[in-house]
C-alpha cells in the first residue's frame, strides 16, 4: 500500500516538473501558443536588414510592442513584416529603423510613430525606413582605406 502512495507522489512531481519545463520553453522561446492571434501586421521595406532575424523585438520609445514576423526579398529590397499589439497608433509619416543593442548586440526594429493625420491601417506599409549600420563592412572599409 505504501509503494502505491510513493509512486503516486513521484508521478505528481514528475507531472509538475514536465508542466514547468513546458511553460518555461514556451516563455523563453517566445512562442505564442495562446493569445498570439490578436496582433496586427505592418510592413516596411529596407535597403539592408543585415543581422535582423525573425522574432526580433519591435519597439516604440524603448518599449517592446511586437516582433518581426517575416523577412522576405521584394526585388532588391528587404520586406519586413511586423506583428504589433492592436490599438497602437502609427501614422503615415512613421519611421522604422534597424538598430543594434550595444556595440555588437542583437538587432531590433525601432519605430517612431509619427504625427500626421493619416493613421496606418493593418497590412499597410511604413514608407520611411533607415537601415542599420553594418559594422563588419564599416570595419572592412576602414582597414582597406576606403573610408571617405
Amino acid at each position: 500500500m505504501s509503494d502505491t502512495k510513493l509512486e503516486m507522489i513521484v508521478g505528481v512531481f514528475v507531472l509538475i516538473g514536465i508542466t514547468a519545463l513546458t511553460y518555461l520553453a514556451v516563455k523563453l522561446g517566445k512562442l505564442e501558443v495562446i493569445g498570439g492571434g490578436n496582433q496586427i501586421e505592418i510592413q516596411a521595406e529596407f535597403d539592408s536588414v543585415a543581422g535582423l532575424k525573425t522574432g526580433a523585438s519591435v519597439e516604440i520609445a524603448g518599449v517592446p510592442v511586437g516582433h518581426v514576423k517575416r523577412i522576405t526579398l521584394n526585388g532588391d529590397r528587404a520586406l519586413v513584416t511586423f506583428a504589433i499589439k492592436p490599438g497602437l497608433k502609427l501614422y503615415g509619416d512613421s519611421i522604422a529603423s534597424v538598430k543594434t543593442r550595444g556595440l555588437i548586440g542583437d538587432k531590433y526594429v525601432s519605430i517612431s510613430p509619427g504625427g500626421s493625420q493619416k493613421e496606418l491601417t493593418p497590412g499597410s506599409k511604413i514608407r520611411d525606413t533607415e537601415s542599420g549600420v553594418d559594422l563588419e563592412s564599416l570595419i572592412g572599409e576602414f582597414i582597406h582605406g576606403n573610408v571617405k
